[in-house]
């Protein structure tokens, strides 16, 4: 089958949206354009000159032809129709203070068009420590929602349909007893498992590269992340078990060839893990997804992309011997660059971050978060995140960048990026193949442990410091077109210290009304089945959350067993 039939019977399949696919001044649009001329739907080519017929597909030289979106290896996108037939996941990242406080900002993203939730968790909950821990005193709720029991989880989502709003949760190391908090949750509300939709950032190697919230070992830590593929390939087939995260590896200071090299390891790094468990790689591998930057150099990010969808589709083929083809198309988040936004001229923000969705939209994303303009000070407000939404919707509905699947193919600019793009990332998955002696896992995990990850990132982030110091790279309103005469600072979001008194009060609430020989006969199955390697920990985890077991203490559970890291520093 040629490229163009492939693509037309992908095309053909998807259900369009009833919109005008033309300009403003109502010039038609192709659904797809190639260096040989528009396609009409059949895959046939849209004759350019009104004196002669159309050109079939069956004319076209061989040599000539060459993928085009939904066609491998999915360069120009996972899907034919790409957002003609439907836009990205509009999901905007929300959590702080008590599960009932984020209820109701959920309520209100949800009332204003958002139509996906993704999940912050205060810091406290992201390392496994429990509201009432002395080392949570001042974090509690601050910089996400606060969850300690099943309770929370249960008032974090009510009356929310979990059935029809898909849920991304960022978490990590505690990733697998929230996951079954959120489980168990549903499964109260009157819901089967099988319909829960969403995501799990799971992603613990990105946390030793560079986040930093890990409680255990990277092998104990990777036998988590497995156990929750087996469980969500089982149980919770709409459900991403992991996704596997670039941002926080950018954020902390990589450049994009790093973050899209170091990404795509680790994602190959748990394709490996799970395949050494007996796991069929098309059977787990069309639920990965990945979560990537949108930074500020517009068309770097955009080849970014497309090189990563690339990557990904030829290894899965070619080393893993993927053949369902959703186990080889790509499918990634974006959320806007949080490190590129800048605390004075703060409303610049707002610039900053429509242009970085807009790249992550032209590099085919399937769905998008736009930070707010207030971040940078605290947690966004109200206000802050209708704006944020509401660009998404004009780039969605104003600027017609979705009527044409990659729009940007074909330009000498942007490919000639892809390609080196691809070219520095496989420089990097060569030294990792190395350092573990032909695995990306074992190279990945030695990488960690002799902080080599750690210090490259440390090393770029250095560089581009130095560039702003000497003003290499100009940052608007921070070391250059600066005012002199700043306005006040726009009101931000305050979490009252109230907000933590409240949230140890009620988990001591559920720890005296619960059974304390229930909670320890969980714990203690707990232990013994992670103790032993042949055992799934998810079903002793929903049995110990449903005890009302703490997230403190299942973590502390599993430390006994698995151990805690503590890195070597990089200086």
């Amino acid at each position: 089958m040629t490229n163009n039939a492939s693509w037309a019977q992908g095309y053909k399949a998807a259900k369009i949206r009833d919109v005008d696919f033309e300009t403003m001044s109502g010039v038609e649009l192709a659904p797809v354009y190639t260096p040989d001329g528009p396609l009409k739907e059949s895959g046939a080519y849209i004759g350019v000159h009104d004196n002669g017929p159309a050109m079939s597909q069956d004319q076209i030289p061989e040599d000539l032809q060459y993928p085009l979106p939904g066609v491998f290896p999915y360069v120009r996108g996972p899907y034919a129709s790409m957002y003609r037939s439907k836009l990205w996941t509009m999901r905007m990242f929300a959590g702080f203070g008590t599960a009932v406080d984020t209820n109701l900002r959920f309520k209100e993203i949800l009332k204003t068009g958002g139509d996906g939730l993704s999940t912050a968790f205060d810091l406290p909950t992201l390392m496994g420590r429990d509201s009432d821990d002395p080392k949570s005193a001042g974090e509690v709720g601050r910089c996400g929602v606060a969850v300690d029991t099943l309770d929370d989880v249960k008032d974090l989502y009510k009356d929310i349909d979990l059935s029809k709003v898909t849920t991304s949760m960022t978490i990590n190391s505690p990733a697998a007893p929230i996951l079954a908090m959120y489980v168990a949750a549903a499964q109260d509300m009157g819901l089967d498992r099988a319909s829960l939709g969403g995501t799990l950032q799971n992603d613990i190697l990105k946390e030793y590269q560079a986040q930093k919230e890990y409680v255990f070992p990277p092998r104990p830590s990777m036998r988590l992340v497995t156990d929750v593929i087996r469980f969500c390939q089982s149980d919770l087939p709409r459900f991403h078990p992991v996704s596997v995260s670039g941002y926080h590896i950018r954020e902390a200071g990589a450049t994009a060839a790093q973050e899209l090299a170091f990404t795509l390891a680790n994602g190959f790094a748990y394709v490996e893990s799970a395949i050494k468990t007996g796991l069929d790689v098309d059977k787990f591998a069309p639920r990965l997804s990945f979560f990537f930057n949108a930074h500020i150099d517009f068309f770097e990010e955009i080849a970014k992309y497309r090189a990563a969808r690339k990557i990904w589709a030829t290894w899965m083929a070619t080393r893993y011997g993927a053949r369902d083809p959703r186990s080889l198309q790509l499918r990634f988040h974006t959320q806007t660059a949080g490190v590129s936004l800048t605390a004075t001229q703060p409303e610049l923000n707002i610039v900053r971050t429509a242009i970085e969705a807009l790249a992550g939209v032209l590099g085919g994303t399937q769905s998008l978060h736009t930070n707010s303009m207030d971040e940078v000070l605290a947690l966004p407000t109200e206000k802050a995140c209708r704006i944020a939404l509401r660009t998404q919707q004009i780039i969605a509905n104003e600027t017609g960048v979705a009527n044409v699947s990659d729009p940007l193919g074909g330009s000498y600019f942007v490919e000639h990026l892809t390609e080196k793009m691809e070219e520095l990332a496989e420089e990097i998955f060569a030294h990792i193949d190395k350092l573990g002696s032909g695995s990306m896992l074992d190279g990945v995990i030695a990488g960690i442990e002799s902080s080599w990850f750690q210090s490259e990132i440390a090393e770029s982030a250095y560089i581009f410091e130095r560039k702003v110091n000497s003003k290499r790279r100009i940052v608007v309103g921070v070391n250059s077109y600066i005012e002199g005469n700043e306005e006040p600072l726009p009101p931000t979001l305050e979490i009252p210290i109230a907000v933590e008194k409240e949230q140890i009060e009620r988990l001591a609430q559920v720890k005296s009304s619960r059974s304390s020989e229930a909670v320890k006969a969980s714990l203690d199955q707990l232990a013994k089945d992670a103790a032993s390697n042949d055992i799934n920990l998810m079903e002793p985890l929903i049995n110990a959350v449903r005890a009302r077991a703490t997230v403190g203490e299942v973590m502390n559970t599993l430390a006994e067993v698995f151990g805690t890291w503590r890195e070597s520093a990089v200086i």
